[in-house]
């Protein structure tokens, strides 16, 4: 494990301060009048013999901190090898390497905890009660194995540990820590790593299952296997102090079990430059160093033969498949980068398929192809069969599909989705710009789509395959408590797809009250802890670094909760400002007591309508196009529409004030529209989700979205309830043109197609990638801000007939939302013409690499 310390400020703070500068020189100075002290220290910390001399004092233990890193020379020895160096750092501080490595090693826990998670899913899944193997690679004093305690009961789970570690006198701490505990599984190898053999200490290791134990015939024939029996591998902060890193790490592999998996945390700095065009690190949040931090952490960690090169960490992303990853910064300690990385078998191994067949298999999943495996029925078509009707199938192929061959004919790692335990999220590349344009913000933390009246116009059934915009998930929960065959959720912005992924996981992991609390009521002290030990092992590596990275949203004591993030935000802060300058937010509170509809009508007319509705309001704030658009979605096409009715509305109506005909006027006008009628007929506080969630920034016991009651948490936690769901990150069209032609029965696009340019043709040509998706009867469900979009036509023409479900009209509501003017159902009645050679052109294809040979690449 690594060891520095000392002053973490950079040289270019202290020369620049002169004080400081002068301070520290004196501070060297007394520290080395104090020289023998220190001397004593050390040799009373190295005896460690009895009473109080097996713990050491705080201060004492620091002092040998101290003149281990900074003043004590390290003698290379007679050797002059790795081993006496190692000595020559540690052997004066083994006793204490424990008390002073709490601060500096930061996110061992997490690492630990993510193993743990990782082991015990799997377990689950197979109903496995097999104990496991854990090698602890650079294990030092054997800190690492008592922690792990903390998440599962090491003696009972573990069949045999191996702390491997290349100091004796590190190993010696291990060995009186292990005899402490009374755990007999646990054994200290003081060994070179390279060097370690499993099968010198298993001898029930059978052939196939785990390493061979055959001997070579020659010496020159040795050649270690490609996996082994250890089911976890660990190395914690060790990685970083191996010169000879490359071997160590090729060593590993076959050490690891062929579903074994992998855990290290160790310090680096790296630039985003390095990394930017790979798509298996899973994911890059937080992992570019600047220039100066990387120049000054890794001159300083040198100071104690500690190399934060970017080679180490890149090798070990190289060799294996990455599962999960994490950047994070020690901030205690002038925010030293260190990482957290699980990883895998770099070629996925599985039972009942070979390594070709998962990657097809995965296509199939994201493209509805014909090769694709009922969700709940048992693998029981043959290899060459499924073989055979992909071959015959027309050539559609994922993104996914097309990353794997690419990352195969270049002997790289696949991307990391392939390696997750669901395939909900389907693979796509972070760093294309139409995804960075959100910023890593989404927009929508609740979804504005009553579900009630989605359920009462789908209907869906068993065979049902839907496709939907994700927002924030909640309509996507509803459909899948329909139970229909396949959900395709899509959603350009990657942060709308986190925060469904993180749903479906709580579902899965979860127990109802821990789910209510972080999505009932936006916040849960615990959720960076559960997040960890219980989310992990089914959230994609990127959702993961994500939510990792705003854990504060649902911990921080002064945080408003979920609800009160993303762009829809400003909406409801706008409000809440609005509502105190206006002296209202009593009448707010009031109005959320209401007991009856004529309770809550008088408050919102007597006292709050007065203050938002007013021309002051509409003017200043709600008519304007970046306001509409930052906290409401609202693009300019579709404010052009809502422009638009409103002058028909001036022009056709008797007694309209013509000269109300302005964008501000046309906005006031359609909020009257929207909120007089729900507050009129819907009980708030009793039975319309989507405002309480506005005022009061949480949902209640009583009123909440369907997917948050405990039927609906019953029957989503089942297993299997998501195997039929698939999370696109892209654009409708790119998903719908790689989908097998007719395939989907349903389409719900929100108000997507108000965004259109009337005058492209971008319109015509979603909706023709639609009807080829659609199977004859299939339906597109939108709503739109216009009474008559001006698309329904664009319907019409090409292969649909439309009609109007929905329609709102002044004083009534058209479902407890009430945002939208008008709903439609669009019904496929005829297949258009076959694509032409040039359409087909557009399509991105690979196929003329055939799986086996790129298999063999790698």
């Amino acid at each position: 494990m690594a060891s520095p310390g000392g002053n973490i400020m950079p040289p270019d703070i202290i020369v620049n301060n002169p004080k400081l500068f002068f301070a520290g020189i004196a501070g060297v100075v007394l520290f080395a009048i104090g020289l023998s002290q220190l001397n004593s220290a050390v040799n009373a910390a190295q005896t460690n013999k009895d009473g109080d001399e097996k713990n050491p004092s705080l201060v004492k233990s620091l002092l040998v901190f101290c003149y281990s890193c900074f003043i004590k020379p390290h003698a290379p020895g007679a050797k002059g090898n790795q081993q006496e160096a190692l000595e020559s750092f540690y052997s004066s501080q083994a006793g204490v390497y424990d008390v002073t490595r709490k601060t500096l090693l930061k996110g061992r826990e997490d690492m630990l905890a993510l193993v743990a998670a990782q082991l015990q899913y799997k377990a689950e899944k197979d109903n496995d009660k097999k104990k496991r193997i854990w090698v602890d690679v650079g294990g030092g004093t054997g800190w690492n194995i008592e922690a792990m305690s903390e998440f599962v009961n090491v003696p009972e789970f573990f069949s045999s540990v191996y702390l491997v570690d290349f100091s004796p006198s590190l190993c010696e701490v291990a060995r009186q820590r292990f005899a402490r505990l009374g755990w007999t599984n646990v054994k200290v190898i003081c060994k070179d790593a390279r060097k370690f053999r499993l099968e010198d200490y298993e001898n029930d290791l059978s052939l196939g299952e785990r390493t061979p134990t055959r001997t070579p015939a020659s010496y020159f024939s040795q050649k270690r296997p490609e996996h082994g029996g250890a089911d976890l591998v660990t190395m914690s902060y060790s990685l970083s102090m191996i010169p000879d890193f490359y071997s160590v790490i090729d060593s590993l592999t076959s050490l690891l079990s062929p579903n074994g998996v992998m855990g290290v945390v160790d310090f680096y700095v790296q630039s985003k430059v390095d990394i930017s065009f790979r798509n298996y690190t899973g994911g890059l949040i937080g992992r570019h160093v600047n220039f100066l931090g990387r120049t000054f952490w890794r001159a300083w960690f040198d100071l104690d033969r500690v190399a934060l090169e970017p080679a180490r960490r890149d090798y070990l992303e190289y060799r294996f498949g990455t599962v999960l990853t994490a950047n994070s910064r020690n901030k205690t300690l002038g925010s030293i980068p260190y990482y957290i990385w699980l990883g895998c078998h770099k070629k996925p191994f599985s039972s009942s398929s070979l390594p070709h067949e998962i990657v097809e298999r995965i296509d199939a999943l994201a493209t509805n192809s014909p090769s694709l495996y009922p969700a709940n029925a048992k693998q029981n078509v043959t290899n060459a069969l499924t073989r055979a009707v992909e071959r015959t199938a027309p050539e559609i192929r994922s993104k996914a599909f097309d990353a794997a061959i690419q990352n195969l004919s270049a002997n790289l790692p696949l991307p990391s989705f392939f390696y997750q335990n669901h395939h909900w999220r389907i693979y796509y590349d972070d760093q294309l710009k139409k995804h960075t344009q959100f910023n890593d913000e989404y927009i929508y933390a609740f979804t504005w789509e009553d579900s009630r009246v989605d359920e009462r116009l789908l209907r869906l059934g068993a065979d049902d395959v839907v496709l939907a915009i994700t927002s924030a998930g909640d309509n996507i929960l509803s459909y899948a408590m329909q139970s229909p065959a396949r959900i395709h959720a899509i959603d350009l912005n990657p942060t709308q797809n986190h925060l469904l992924e993180l749903k479906v996981a709580s579902f899965t992991a979860l127990p109802y009250e821990d789910f209510w609390k972080i999505f009932g009521e936006g916040k849960h002290p615990e959720f960076r802890s559960l997040l960890i030990s219980k989310l992990s092992p089914h959230l994609s590596s990127r959702a993961f670094q994500y939510w990792l990275s705003n854990a504060e949203i649902f911990t921080k004591p002064s945080s408003r909760g979920l609800y009160d993030t993303g762009g829809s935000k400003h909406a409801i802060r706008i409000f809440r400002w609005i509502s105190k300058v206006f002296g209202c937010r009593k009448a707010v509170r009031d109005l959320l007591s209401a007991k009856t509809l004529n309770e809550q009508r008088e408050i919102w007319h007597n006292k709050i309508r007065p203050a938002l509705l007013s021309p002051l309001v509409c003017n200043l704030v709600v008519s304007s196009e970046a306001f509409l658009w930052k906290a409401l979605g609202v693009p300019k096409n579709q404010l052009a529409m809502i422009e638009n009715d409103h002058a028909n509305y001036c022009k056709n109506t008797p007694g309209a004030n013509k000269g109300q005909d302005t964008r501000a006027h046309a906005i006031w006008h359609y909020m009257v529209n929207t909120l007089d009628p729900v507050v009129e007929q819907t009980h708030i506080s009793a039975d319309n989700p989507y405002y309480l969630i506005c005022l009061e920034g949480k949902f209640s016991r009583k009123c909440h979205m369907d997917y948050l009651s405990q039927k609906a948490h019953e029957r989503l936690s089942r297993p299997g309830a998501f195997d039929g769901l698939r999370i696109h990150t892209d654009e409708i069209d790119e998903v719908i043109a790689r989908i097998m032609p007719g395939t989907l029965t349903v389409a719900v696009v929100m108000d997507s197609m108000d965004w259109f340019d009337p005058g492209s043709a971008a319109a015509a040509s979603q909706i023709t990638k639609l009807n080829r998706a659609l199977k004859m009867g299939g339906r597109v469900l939108l709503r739109s801000s216009a009474l008559t979009p001006w698309y329904i036509k664009e319907f019409e023409s090409h292969g649909f007939q439309g009609k109007r479900v929905g329609n709102r009209i002044p004083g009534e509501c058209i479902d407890r939302v009430n945002m939208y003017a008008s709903c439609w159902i669009c019904t496929k009645q005829e297949n258009l013409p076959p694509p032409t050679p040039e359409m087909e052109s557009s399509r991105e294809r690979v196929g003329s690499v055939d799986m086996d040979e790129s298999w063999s690449l790698s």
